[in-house]
């Protein structure tokens, strides 16, 4: 599109109750690039999620196109300079989000090539480094197998930059749900402390405990590798039986969601009770019953420490990514992702954390966000 604004926009999307929410250029701070990025979008018949609109009027002198400013760029920006967003514009980015999550099935397709991840936990300056190892997106597209909060000092930077990034991004990157995206866990390894350290209330963490439980429960690339956050499931022998479970719920108990996001593989000859409290140990015998009845060249997971980063189980059926560099900030262990050109054409690259020399620690007393 040539340099400018459009002479007119799609009566389909054009109204003029948009006209209250343009700021005015002379108020702007920012290169214009940032408030008339959804320009863009005209063309191709698109708009805005109305969820996204800023408040700010406009002068009646201003003649120039009425279009609507789009924060996203801005709020990545931002959220990427480790500092989180005003409350109003977490809950507008969270129902965003949650209107994307919920037309995606529980096994999302995703085609290769594509960089796989495990879990994070907070570590918001080594997602940072993760992103540099493995490209930015939209360059890189990402799947993420979920544990983005907890432990660490930032989940609420951590799981707001990935909200954003797939709010901008949709379909280059993939958000699958870890056994930490839940209310129960979070209240315990320190999510919703954190938000209420930060915000003064419980209601940023209610909004992200929404998201939570549209959270795809797995992901399917090339129809051949099956990305999942924790294992198998005595109650899901096809991955059929995975696309019929309402996920839209808090992490029960026990039942298939719970076993998909706890279980943990090992040497064992038949199901066996977990010593984490839900979900099953799985040995190779079912692994492989699994992986050949379902087509598939191998399953990828997260959940479990690996001190070298990534770890090969079962003759190769059964990869374990783990993407928190120097866990806790004490274990000592490398990072991984696992990068797949093809289905038999992938590598793992490995990262060390980011030094303390370039990582900020919160203070005991949490400063107002932003603004």
């Amino acid at each position: 599109m040539a340099s400018g604004y459009p002479d007119s926009l799609p009566a389909l999307h054009y109204s003029s109750h948009m006209c209250s929410t343009l700021p005015h250029p002379n108020d702007l701070t920012e290169e214009p690039k940032h408030y008339w990025a959804v320009v863009a979008g005209v063309e191709s018949g698109t708009f805005l999620n109305p969820r996204l609109l800023s408040s700010r009027s406009v002068e009646a002198s201003w003649i120039g196109v009425k279009m609507l400013a789009d924060p996203l760029d801005e709020w990545i920006r931002i959220i990427r300079t480790c500092k989180y967003l005003p409350e109003h514009e977490l809950s507008k980015l969270c129902d965003y989000v949650s209107d994307l999550l919920i037309e995606e099935c529980n096994v999302q397709p995703v085609s290769t090539p594509v960089t796989v991840c495990g879990d994070i936990h907070g570590q918001f300056y080594d997602l940072l480094k993760l992103f540099q190892v493995g490209g930015e997106l939209p360059s890189t597209n990402y799947i993420f197998m979920g544990d983005f909060v907890d432990r660490g000092y930032y989940s609420l930077e951590t799981f707001t930059l990935l909200m954003a990034l797939k709010a901008r991004y949709p379909d280059k990157i993939t958000l699958l749900r870890g056994n930490h995206e839940s209310r129960q866990i979070t209240q315990v390894y320190g999510f919703y402390d954190e938000c209420i350290t930060k915000y003064g209330n419980a209601t940023p963490w209610k909004n992200c405990c929404k998201v939570f439980d549209l959270l795809t429960i797995a992901a399917l690339i090339d129809e051949t590798i099956l990305c999942v956050h924790g294992g198998l499931s005595p109650e899901t022998k096809t991955i059929d039986q995975i696309r019929i479970i309402d996920r839209n719920v808090e992490i029960p108990h026990s039942g298939p969601l719970s076993d998909l996001l706890w279980s943990d593989p090992d040497n064992v000859s038949t199901w066996t009770v977990s010593p984490r409290g839900a979900g099953f140990l799985f040995g190779e015998e079912i692994t492989e019953k699994f992986v050949t009845l379902n087509g598939l060249d191998f399953i990828c997971r997260a959940h479990q420490l690996v001190l070298e980063g990534h770890k090969s189980m079962f003759d190769g059926k059964l990869i374990t990514v783990w993407s928190a560099p120097n866990y806790c900030y004490r274990c000592g262990n490398i990072a991984s992702i696992l990068d797949i050109q093809t289905p038999t054409d992938y590598t793992f690259k490995d990262f060390a954390a980011v030094p303390d020399t370039e990582r900020a620690v919160p203070p005991a007393r949490i400063t107002p966000y932003f603004l």
